[in-house]
């Protein structure tokens, strides 16, 4: 079968078609502002077997940016199939599941018309989710397609781990309480070091782990037995961690303290959380990890400030972690910053010897793709493990489409 993979943004649409038998990528794509006012769209897409190509395009609606990519994809020079009708089914991401979708689904009106209700919790992403499903089904009606929520991994959290301090009510009658994100890649990461940790003796159905989703967006997850006990974001991907642009956690009475100084409204205060803090914010020169890491080597004081936050937050977070489940086997790294700061990892894992995590200098410095960076007699097992959320997604999606 091949399945095409979509991840629909407000203004963008990255997309992946997949052999779901060999797992292999035939060809992927990225189809950028969607709806502009001004235009200036633009698609770059890339057949595994046939090359490159790119095209300036005006794309009113993801229906166009969809129909757009379906010419690449049957493109007789760059294309990967002769005919849509190759496309088995379509999985598509979908940030907010809320407490209906703790599985993948098969998408019908109803289900999307619950995605768009959910977009009071997922405001920013849950709409352009929907849209893209929307346009698939309209583009192909024939064609199987499967909803996989960013959230679902962690719905088996006891209440005790997602439940706000709040009045009781805010939780019944709007749903306030911890769902979690970056699901599909933390699902993804703990399949591999299970298998992984297996092959070190440890059983899988008491294994503890800590998954550390590194990126522009991070966030960690305590998984005992293959389950989420608790993880790092909350009913947004706001909490946890310092990330990019979110702050991550801060005192609550921050938000109403600087709306009076200011006079800035929720909208304000929202976007002062999501898009101008985190490392932009503290270090005032970017929210990639690679900027700030060679600002900081550069003698930059904010810049080293905002890497001793990060790393001091994950180390936070692990020492919370291994309270909560009573010990640890193995810490995962993940992500765009998990995968490829050998600063960060070595950073966050200084100094732990304690609690017997002892990372290897010469193994994290070295060594590439899945792989084992632990020092040789560190109890805990550091792993670094490289995510794939689209083959999630394309595996969730055969599975539903099969009905197992």
């Amino acid at each position: 079968m091949k399945i095409l993979v979509l991840n629909s943004g407000s203004s963008s649409l990255k997309y992946q078609l997949i052999d779901s038998e060999t797992e292999d990528i035939l060809a992927k794509g990225l189809a950028e502002r969607i709806g502009a006012a001004g235009g200036g769209g633009r698609i770059k897409h890339e057949c595994v077997a046939n090359g490159k190509a790119e095209m300036d395009v005006d794309m009113a609606d993801h229906a166009q940016a969809i129909d757009h990519v379906f010419g690449f994809l049957t493109d007789p020079k760059v294309g990967a199939v002769k005919s849509v009708d190759e496309i088995s089914a379509v999985g598509h991401r979908v940030l907010h599941g809320g407490e209906k979708f703790v599985q993948p689904t098969l998408v019908n009106e109803e289900v999307v018309l619950e995605i768009e209700k959910l977009s009071d919790l997922g405001p920013l992403h849950n709409p352009a989710n929907a849209k893209g499903i929307r346009a698939c089904m309209k583009l192909m009606p024939n064609v199987p397609q499967v909803a996989v929520f960013d959230t679902a991994f962690h719905a088996t959290m006891p209440d005790y781990a997602y439940t706000y301090a709040l009045p009781y009510k805010y939780y019944q009658e709007y749903g306030i309480r911890r769902y979690g994100f970056h699901g599909t890649s933390h699902r993804f990461v703990t399949g591999r070091a299970l298998k992984m940790l297996e092959t070190m003796n440890v059983d899988s159905s008491k294994s503890r782990i800590i998954t550390c989703h590194l990126g522009n967006g991070s966030s960690m997850a305590a998984v005992v037995g293959g389950k989420v006990m608790d993880t790092s974001m909350g009913v947004t991907p706001a909490e946890g961690l310092m990330m990019g642009t979110r702050s991550g956690d801060i005192d609550p009475a921050i938000l109403p303290y600087l709306g009076k100084k200011l006079g800035a409204t929720a909208e304000d205060l929202d976007d002062l959380i999501n898009k101008k803090s985190g490392l932009l914010g503290v270090s005032g020169v970017s929210s990639d990890m690679r900027d700030v890491e060679n600002a900081a080597n550069e003698g930059n004081k904010r810049a080293k400030l905002a890497l001793e936050i990060f790393v001091y937050r994950i180390r936070k977070y692990i020492g919370a972690y291994i309270a909560a489940m009573g010990g640890l086997d193995a810490i995962v790294f993940t992500g765009g910053i998990g995968e490829n700061s050998t600063t960060i990892r070595a950073r966050v894992c200084e100094d732990m010897e304690f609690l017997g995590i002892k990372i290897d200098p010469d193994k994290n410095n070295t060594l590439k793709g899945q792989a084992d960076i632990s020092k040789n007699g560190s109890k805990v097992r550091i792993l670094l493990i490289p995510t794939n959320e689209e083959r999630v997604i394309a595996r969730e999606t055969v599975q539903v489409v099969a009905g197992d």
